[in-house]
């Protein structure tokens, strides 16, 4: 019975603590959050009245004297039932490929900002929704957890741990918790320092320039300018502080050196992502994607 209690504890205490900062930074940038303004009304959204809110249509005049009675248009007959449920199928396909083959969108890459697009300065709101995002609420928050437990698991790290799927819950909460509050720790310091969050493809062409500029753009960012560039100070700070933590719950620990392989993982796979996105069009783009 102890033994099955210290065991539950390893996996949520590091789950907790995660959802607890996450709980803090989405308050913090809730403190920033403008009102929408109510902007005119156009001809594409009228006003309602409020005294009649459903309208009713207006009914059909009748023909004034001398003028012969309009015939109300034929209806065309409704095609073949199985022709029709046809091509909803072959749309509903056609449209799951697109998807699927489109899966830089939000799955692996997460977000980013386009070549064609400018960068502009982000408010609370838009901070939280990408902290969410790229945290908590896309696959991507949780998959590429799940492959660096499924590496921990082959590795057998650490030992510990064991095997089997009670092993593996450990190290994917681990992960988990860790990736957590490191993102909850950089992006705060982002939103204090008024830092870009988010990658920008590289304006420029050629392979070498644009792999230059991924490998690059992990080690800096810009400030609220959005054009001079700043050391990514919160980035690297959240996953030393993040790895740290993270020896509280690990058999081993090493805070120094937890800390110092936070920031190790965070240069390999900020690395990857990043050649990732810069490229992820290009492929598309072979896979038939018109985008």
């Amino acid at each position: 019975m102890v033994s099955c209690r210290f065991e539950s504890q390893v996996v949520l205490r590091p789950l907790r603590l995660a959802a607890l900062l996450a709980a803090i930074v989405v308050y913090g940038f809730a403190q920033d959050t403008q009102q929408p303004s109510t902007g005119p009304a156009s001809p594409q959204n009228p006003p309602q009245n409020p005294q009649n809110p459903n309208p009713q249509p207006a009914a059909p005049q009748p023909p004034a004297p001398g003028q012969a009675p309009q015939n109300p248009p034929e209806k065309k007959e409704s095609g073949n039932a199985a022709q029709v449920v046809g091509g909803m199928t072959k749309q509903v396909a056609e449209e799951g490929f697109r998807k699927v083959r489109d899966w830089e969108v939000g799955l692996i890459v997460g977000t980013y900002v386009a070549k064609d697009h400018p960068l502009a300065p982000l408010n609370g709101r838009q901070r939280e929704y990408l902290y969410l995002q790229d945290t908590l609420t896309t696959p991507a928050a949780y998959w590429k957890r799940m492959f660096e437990a499924t590496i921990d698991q082959a590795r057998d790290s650490p030992p510990q741990w064991g095997g089997g799927w009670e092993g593996y819950g450990k190290r994917f909460a681990s992960r988990q918790a860790q990736f957590i509050t490191a993102n909850t720790f950089a992006a705060l310091g982002d939103a204090r320092l008024g830092y870009e969050v988010r990658y920008e493809q590289c304006r420029c062409s050629g392979f070498w320039p644009r792999a230059t500029h991924a490998l690059a753009r992990n080690f800096y960012t810009y400030n609220r300018s959005e054009v001079e560039k700043r050391p990514q100070w919160a980035l690297y700070a959240g996953a030393f502080g993040a790895g740290m933590i993270s020896a509280a719950w690990k058999p081993s620990h090493d805070v120094l050196n937890q800390g110092l392989s936070g920031v190790v993982g965070q240069a390999a796979w900020g690395t990857v992502f990043n050649l990732f996105i810069e490229f992820s069009t290009d492929i598309n783009r072979k896979l038939g994607s018109k985008k």
